[in-house]
């Protein structure tokens, strides 16, 4: 039996015998999909890899260092009097650059008006105050305060500085019993301070 493409083979023309595929012959197609390059370390980081422990205590230095400001030994050697030898009622303590400095010490028989009076109106300060107060038990008692005075008159950026340093500051003073923060006098009325001591 004769088939169609034996009748007509320009109608159903014999096909190229096809070429063999080298195996050797690499595949030279693109790849859609580029390669993602490694990320660099910004310059102000040390090289340190990402489970490394020693990458959080840097991280941690690093927020100190911005956030805080150096504390003079004076600051605590006069807290340290305060409280111990009660040589001052109070100690008012001021930002001067990148350092808190104490600006003014009060003794011990100044009252807690002159320590008031003794707050800039428009500027911000840290102070500590040793309040004496009787119980209702008819006890003499004594509480170191820590007031951060911080008036609606100061400027913003001195808020923030002094907002931002606060904690690390008062860390240095090892005693603080009550914290009080005011932006106004009626905040820190002596009835205030009375109340909180109790």
């Amino acid at each position: 039996m004769v088939s169609n493409r034996q009748k007509n083979p320009e109608v159903f023309p014999t096909p190229d015998p096809t070429i063999p595929k080298d195996p050797n012959k690499k595949n030279k197609m693109k790849s859609k999909f580029k390669r993602k390059k490694p990320e660099t370390q910004s310059s102000d980081q040390p090289n340190i890899p990402k489970h490394c422990s020693k990458k959080s205590h840097w991280e941690k230095n690093k927020a100190n260092a911005a956030s805080g400001m150096a504390v003079e030994d004076d600051c605590k050697l006069k807290f340290l009097e305060l409280k111990t030898k009660r040589n001052y009622r109070f100690i008012i303590f001021k930002i001067e650059g990148q350092n808190v400095a104490v600006e003014k010490l009060g003794s011990p028989e100044e009252s807690y008006e002159d320590f008031t009076a003794s707050l800039p109106a428009d500027e911000c300060r840290y102070a500590v105050f040793d309040f004496d107060f009787i119980t209702d038990e008819n006890c003499q008692k004594s509480k170191i305060f820590f007031i951060a005075w911080s008036p609606d008159t100061s400027k913003v950026r001195m808020k923030m500085v002094y907002a931002s340093s606060k904690d690390r500051f008062k860390r240095e003073l090892d005693g603080i019993q009550v914290e009080l923060q005011a932006t106004d006098p009626s905040e820190m009325s002596f009835d205030i301070i009375k109340a909180r001591a109790i």
